[in-house]
């Protein structure tokens, strides 16, 4: 059985990976339209405009919830608020986790 260990261990890893390049993917698609303002990568050629490449899961997906439910007016938030009405609490995470880890 210890032998074993190790085996699983590295089993439950790379499926860990197949599982996130799965969701970056998704979240590149479902992240078009996100880059139109906050650029291909995350990086925004408007100064006025967040950067999300790199930001944290957790902070991206509570951001588009608080758009979603209106706890955010600032700014351009009426725009925001009609793409986050679009999104699913799945699409969230998934464009979270897209613009966390592209590079």
């Amino acid at each position: 059985m210890r032998y074993l260990l190790p085996f699983i261990f590295l089993f439950s890893l790379v499926s860990s990976f197949s599982v996130f390049a799965d969701q970056f993917e998704l979240g590149k698609k479902k992240a078009v339209v996100c880059m139109t303002c906050h650029g291909a990568k995350g990086i925004s050629k408007i100064p006025t405009y967040p950067n999300l490449q790199g930001q944290h899961v957790e902070y991206l997906v509570a951001s588009l919830k608080a758009y979603k439910n209106r706890h955010r007016n600032e700014g351009l938030a009426k725009l925001m608020h009609v793409h986050a009405d679009k999104l699913s609490e799945k699409d969230m995470q998934d464009i979270a986790v897209y613009f966390n880890r592209v590079k």
